[in-house]
C-alpha cells in the first residue's frame, strides 16, 4: 500500500482547497474523487455551470429589453439554448481542467474512485469497473460535500421531475416551469429560464423567499422577479407531485388548508441539500454522526476519532463553496501546527439573481433577538449616478451598525455587483470598521460602491449626501 500523510476525500472547492494546503505545508497527500473529473458538485453541476447559465441568459434579457433603450437596435434575436448549454460544458472544462493541473503542480496523487474508510488509517478506493485499491493514510480530511434534498412522495425522475443538476443541461426551454422551494438555488435557476421565456411559479412553505438572509432583501428581490414574470405562491405544503409524460402536476395544501394544483412541463425540486456521507464506511473508522446525518466535528474541525477531520457540506454551518474553501485551509494549518481562525459570522452569502444578493453579519432579525440596540443605514441605487447608466435601478444597500460603538454589525446589499460589492462589507467586519471609518474612505466615482459610502454615512447621523 502506498502511505500518505494526509488523505483528503472528494475534490470539490473544500477538498482540492484543502489538499493544495496540505501539499504547500509539505505533507504528501492524495485525494480521491468518484467521478472521473475534479471539482465536486460546485465546479460541474453547481456554482460554475449556473453562473455560465445566468451570465448567458442575461444577454439575452438585455438585448430583448435593455439593448434599444441604450440605442442599439437589433433584429431577430433567438435563444439557442443548444449552444447556451455547450457554452457552459466549455467553462465547466476548462476550470475542472485547471484542478487537474493544480493538482499535478503541487504533486498531489489523484485517485478516481468511491473512497471508503477500511479502518482509521486505511482507505479503500473502488474505481468505476469495480477494481479496488488501498491506501493507507495518517490523516484525513472528509470532504465529500452534499446532494440534493427531495421531499416525502416525490419521485424525481429526472426527466420531468427534476433537480438543479438536470436544470443545467435542459434540451428546451420549459413553457411552464414549477419550482418547490424560494431558496437561492431554485430562484437562480428560475432566473435563467424566466428570462428565456419560461412562466415561472415558486410554491413556497414558508412566508418569504431567500429565508435565511435579512427579509429586506427577500422582499424587495421578489418585487423585481414578480416583474420578470415570476409568480409565487407562499405558506403552501406541497404533498405531492405526478408526471404524465408532458405534464407535471404538483399538488399542495395552502394556507388555508385547501388542495391546490400547479401544472407545468418541468417541476424543478430545490427544497435544500443533505450532506453526502453514503458508503463512506465512517463507521467502521469510529466516526460519529449528528441526527441530522452530518460528521460531528469539534472547534478545530477534528472528528471523535484522532487525525479524522471533516469540512464543507457535510459538517453544520451553510453550505457554500467558500466556507469549505476556509475549512479546507483551516484543517491543513491546523494539521501543519499553525492557530488559523475563522470567523463564521463574516462568511458571506450571494444569490446570483440579477440584481445580485449578498449579505455579511447580522440580520437585522437577529438584532432584534438578541435585544441589541442598533441604527440602519440604506441608500437606494436609483439615487446612484452609476446605477443610473448602467440602468440597474433596483435594490439599495443597508448598514447595521451598533448604537453605541458605531462599529458595523451587518451589510445587507441588493443591487448590481453586489456579490463583488460584499467584500467591503466583510473586510470593514473582519478589522472591526465603524460606520464612520467606511463613510470617510473616497469612494471612486462613479461607483456601484459609492452606495456602501452612502449608506454608511445614513447610518451616522443620516448625513447621507446624494439621498
Amino acid at each position: 500500500m502506498e502511505k500518505f500523510d494526509v488523505t483528503v476525500i472528494g475534490s470539490g472547492p473544500g477538498g482540492y482547497i484543502a489538499a493544495i494546503r496540505c501539499a504547500q505545508l509539505g505533507m504528501k497527500t492524495a485525494i480521491i474523487e468518484r467521478y472521473n473529473v475534479l471539482g465536486g458538485t460546485c465546479l460541474n453541476v453547481g456554482c460554475i455551470p449556473s453562473k455560465a447559465l445566468l451570465d448567458s441568459s442575461e444577454h439575452y434579457h438585455n438585448a430583448t429589453h435593455n439593448f434599444k433603450e441604450h440605442g442599439i437596435d437589433v433584429k431577430e434575436i433567438k435563444v439557442n439554448l443548444a449552444q447556451m448549454i455547450k457554452r457552459k460544458g466549455e467553462v465547466v472544462k476548462a476550470t475542472t481542467d485547471g484542478i487537474n493541473f493544480l493538482m499535478k503542480k503541487n504533486k498531489i496523487t489523484v485517485y478516481n474512485g468511491h473512497g471508503s474508510f477500511v479502518n482509521k488509517n486505511t482507505i479503500e478506493v473502488t474505481a468505476a469497473d469495480g477494481k479496488k485499491q488501498q491506501i493507507e493514510t495518517a490523516k484525513s480530511i472528509i470532504a465529500t460535500g452534499s446532494k440534493p434534498s427531495s421531499l416525502p412522495g416525490i419521485n424525481i425522475d429526472k426527466k420531468r421531475v427534476i433537480t438543479s443538476t438536470e436544470a443545467l443541461n435542459l434540451t428546451e426551454v420549459p413553457k411552464q416551469l414549477i419550482i418547490i422551494g424560494g431558496g437561492v438555488i431554485g430562484l437562480e435557476l428560475g432566473s435563467v429560464y424566466a428570462r428565456l421565456g419560461a412562466k415561472v411559479s415558486v410554491v413556497e412553505f414558508t412566508d418569504g423567499i431567500i429565508g435565511t438572509m435579512d427579509k429586506g432583501l427577500g422582499k424587495e428581490l421578489q418585487k423585481v422577479l414578480k416583474k420578470e414574470g415570476f409568480e409565487f405562491y407562499f405558506k403552501h405544503k406541497v404533498t405531492g407531485v405526478t408526471n404524465s409524460g408532458k405534464e407535471v402536476v404538483v399538488t399542495a395544501d395552502n394556507e388555508k388548508g385547501e388542495k391546490v394544483e400547479f401544472k407545468g412541463d418541468y417541476c424543478l425540486v430545490a427544497v435544500g441539500r443533505r450532506p453526502y456521507t453514503d458508503n463512506l464506511g465512517l463507521d467502521k473508522a469510529g466516526v460519529k454522526m449528528d441526527n441530522r446525518n452530518r460528521v460531528e466535528v469539534d472547534d478545530h474541525l477534528q472528528t471523535n476519532v484522532p487525525g479524522i477531520y471533516a469540512i464543507g457540506d457535510v459538517i453544520k454551518g451553510a453550505m457554500l463553496a467558500h466556507k469549505a474553501e476556509e475549512e479546507g485551509v483551516f484543517v491543513a494549518e491546523t494539521m501543519a501546527g499553525q492557530k488559523p481562525h475563522i470567523n463564521y459570522n463574516l462568511i458571506p452569502g450571494v444569490v446570483y439573481t440579477w440584481p445580485e444578493v449578498a449579505a455579511v453579519g447580522f440580520t437585522e432579525e437577529q438584532l432584534k433577538e438578541q435585544g441589541k440596540k442598533y441604527k440602519t443605514g440604506s441608500f437606494p441605487f436609483k439615487a446612484s449616478g452609476r446605477a443610473r447608466a448602467s440602468m440597474d435601478l433596483d435594490g439599495f444597500v443597508k448598514v447595521l451598525a451598533d448604537a453605541e460603538t458605531d462599529e458595523i454589525l451587518g451589510v445587507h446589499i441588493i443591487g448590481p455587483r453586489a456579490a463583488d460589492m460584499i467584500a467591503e462589507g466583510v473586510v470593514a467586519m473582519e478589522y472591526r470598521a465603524s460606520a464612520e471609518d467606511i463613510a470617510r474612505m473616497s469612494h471612486a466615482h462613479p461607483t456601484f460602491t459609492e452606495a456602501m459610502k452612502e449608506a454608511c454615512l445614513d447610518a451616522t447621523e443620516k448625513r447621507a449626501l446624494n439621498m
